[in-house]
């Protein structure tokens, strides 16, 4: 052991900042960090709204998250703030052709979202869904920051809610523009019409659709009056005003005006050509329907009644066309396939077709009937189908048993309700038999008049007000 010196041992100098030191070198730091980001928010920030010279001359935004050209009301949203001078920025998916009325104008501009890719639209797992929300996010965030101008108002659809509504506000606060929310239904109801309410996805979906419903729209529309009583009260409580704007037919919905038309117009429509001679002498009755394909829509009903009506009304004919795509679409056809095979459909014939806005058009003019399976999965919305063959002038046999339908179809005066198969198929037999022609026309005339007050009008008179456009 080494012995013991006694000299004490050299003390060990520590730095200790001192206090005012330490403060500034903080304070510094943190300023430094406030510059940098500021720096970068600036540089990467997008373009905020400034009043334009001319109030014609702002920007709108027209969102819609989903296919453009399957989405008529939003699309005559745009059609009717560029027929008042404005820019609309029309932005969503390029799918189907969109409205003539928006295809080369010089102040409608088609911004395409970019689809999701294949690998990740056709995979599954726990983690997909959260990653296609990430990628729609991204993509609507995009385009609506950076790929247009700033834009005064942005108007959104809802359904979808997600991922429309959180983009949306994020852009609006960076932009300083304005939100209108169009509510057309509730999501989470249509989510909740193939699980439980209970189901943990329609429970996220429902606070999400009703808490950013809430913090979004500057202004709200609704299609009928029921919903917006509804949007003022529980789960929504939406304080920012509420405006009800009906749909209403676009221009392009007229009756038509003689025998002439009517032969002309079907000798032109392909699903109706070989039959045009024989739908104008009244040896064969037209009946239309138009479906999203979705669960929302039972067609097997219509099925139903259409057997029915074979059974009992065996020498009229009928010519039935649904028009429309979607994911049911092909488990139709097979029955219809089925059906005729087994002789059940003698003297019905049923089609199926995707039509362009002008030949639609020019099937409803032409058609004895329409008819809607729309069932309302919020029981406050409406099908605008209906407001479409009213605008062609043909009556309608709808599903009635929602709490809006009356807004809409007046029972006796412009259509017929239903809520089974037998009573669609008594309807059928009625109106379209020899001895009908007489209620059919009542009808006919009930929903010429209904559709007489087009969308332009409407427009006009509600939003146009609302936001100064028309005094």
């Amino acid at each position: 052991m080494a012995p013991d010196t006694g000299a004490a041992a050299a003390p060990v100098d520590i730095w200790i900042p001192d206090v005012q030191v330490l403060f500034c070198f903080l304070l510094g730091a943190g300023v430094l960090f406030g510059l940098i980001t500021w720096a970068v928010f600036k540089l990467a920030a997008p373009s905020t709204y400034k009043p334009a010279g001319h109030a014609a001359d702002d920007h709108v935004q027209v969102i819609v998250m989903g296919d453009i050209g399957r989405s008529p009301r939003m699309q005559y949203h745009a059609i009717s703030f560029a027929k008042h001078g404005y820019n609309v920025d029309l932005i969503g998916y390029k799918e189907t052709a969109r409205h003539p009325s928006l295809i080369g104008k010089p102040n409608v501009h088609l911004f395409s979202l970019r689809h999701t890719p294949e690998w990740l639209a056709w995979s599954t797992g726990l983690l997909v869904l959260p990653i296609r929300v990430l990628y729609s996010s991204f993509a609507l965030f995009q385009a609506m920051a950076y790929r247009t101008a700033a834009p005064k108002w942005i108007i959104i659809q809802n359904p979808p809610s997600i991922p429309t509504f959180h983009i949306t506000l994020v852009v609006a606060w960076l932009r300083g523009s304005k939100v209108i929310i169009d509510w057309h239904n509730y999501g989470h109801t249509i989510m909740a019409l193939n699980r439980s309410k209970r189901n943990p996805g329609v429970i996220f979906y429902r606070y999400y659709e009703t808490m950013l419903g809430r913090m979004t729209g500057s202004l709200n529309l609704t299609v009928t009056r029921a919903m917006a009583r509804q949007l003022i009260v529980a789960p929504y409580y939406i304080t920012s005003p509420i405006l009800t704007l009906h749909d209403r037919p676009a221009s392009t919905f007229k009756p038509i005006q003689s025998a002439a038309q009517r032969q002309q117009l079907l000798s032109a429509i392909t699903p109706t050509q070989p039959h045009a001679a024989r739908i104008t002498s009244g040896a064969m009755r037209l009946v239309v329907s138009s479906t999203s394909w979705t669960p929302d829509e039972d067609f097997g009903l219509f099925l139903e009644a259409l057997v029915s009506f074979a059974a009992v009304a065996p020498t009229t004919e009928l010519l039935v066309i649904v028009t429309g795509k979607g994911l049911q679409k092909a488990e139709f056809e097979r029955l219809i396939a089925k059906l005729t095979d087994t002789g059940t459909l003698a003297h019905v014939t049923i089609m199926t077709a995707w039509l362009s806005t002008a030949d639609y058009a020019s099937l409803l003019s032409c058609a004895d009937l329409g008819v809607c399976l729309h069932k309302s999965s919020s029981g406050v919305d409406l099908p605008m189908k209906v407001v479409d063959m009213f605008g062609a002038g043909i009556p309608v046999a709808a599903y009635s048993a929602y709490e809006s339908f009356s807004e809409l179809v007046k029972d006796g005066r412009n259509g017929r309700g239903f809520t089974t198969s037998a009573e669609l198929a008594d309807i059928l037999v009625r109106l379209m038999a020899p001895g009908g022609q007489a209620e059919l026309a009542k009808l006919k005339s009930g929903a010429v008049e209904d559709g007489s007050l087009g969308w332009d009008e409407q427009w006009d008179n509600v939003l146009g007000r609302a936001l100064g456009i028309v005094t």
